[in-house]
């Protein structure tokens, strides 16, 4: 799942802003490198930042979305508003990635009413405070807990399983101890259904390796290599090809060491 940030304040500083022909070139970069599924976002969630409007949210990604949507490839909308899933997904979107797991008033009806995937992420708080003291007893089972229950919710309201996808959300209400605490539970997180793993350029690989946000590029794929290990399905990155090489590698060497 390749990247394609519509919004100004990126925390990876590669927003496209307001142009649709940077985010098609960036589209059909993506492609040619190997993606899967465009994944387009209107509105920062960084940790400090504050919401947009509705109306804001839609003029950023919009036209995106009907460009992109001409690809031939899946296009994901990331948003935790029910007004902007719902002219997304009529303007060629495919899947609803929401850090909010559909809890917005209307959200649930939107994607149920439609034949659209959908991505329930874990956040503890909400983008703008969620970093400033997260906590846990235990971290993975909270984790699994709440998207276990979130699943429930979607199943009851007619959104089927196979179009489920989790994300226990790293770097969203955790601190690096508790991301990477995560990360050894990926396995058992993914009982509960597919996982969609988002690790890429974050600040957790920043603590680990000291490395500024345009430095992570290695730190990336080598954690994308080790959700894969664990059982994570999909990934949402910033760096294509290089994400691509190295599972390359990992997958021979693996098959070779018969792993």
């Amino acid at each position: 799942m390749a990247i394609i940030n519509t919004t100004p304040d990126s925390f990876s500083g590669d927003g496209v802003a307001d142009s649709v022909e940077v985010a098609l070139a960036k589209a059909r970069k993506a492609i040619d490198d190997g993606a899967d599924i465009l994944d387009v976002g209107g509105e920062s969630s960084r940790p400090g930042a504050a919401s947009i409007s509705v109306d804001e949210e839609l003029r950023r990604v919009l036209p995106c979305i009907r460009a992109l949507a001409a690809l031939g490839k899946p296009v994901s909308v990331d948003t935790a508003k029910p007004e902007v899933m719902a002219q997304a997904l009529a303007a060629g979107a495919a899947i609803v990635n929401d850090i909010n797991a559909l809890r917005a008033p209307g959200a649930i009806e939107v994607v149920a009413d439609s034949d659209c995937a959908v991505c329930l992420m874990h956040m503890q708080g909400e983008p703008r405070i969620m970093q400033n003291s997260p906590a846990y007893s235990n971290v993975v089972r909270e984790v699994a807990e709440y998207l276990a229950q979130r699943k429930r919710v979607a199943l009851a309201a007619g959104i089927t399983e196979d179009r489920i996808l989790l994300d226990p959300g790293f770097g969203f209400g955790k601190t690096t101890e508790q991301n990477c605490e995560l990360f050894c539970g990926l396995q058992g997180l993914g009982r509960l259904g597919p996982l969609l793993v988002g690790v890429s350029r974050k600040s957790m690989l920043g603590a680990l390796t000291g490395l500024p946000v345009e430095q992570r590029v290695i730190p990336s794929v080598v954690a994308a290599a080790a959700a894969v290990a664990r059982g994570a399905s999909v990934l949402r990155v910033h760096d294509v090809a290089e994400t691509i090489a190295a599972l390359a590698v990992w997958r021979a060497l693996g098959a070779e060491l018969g792993a």
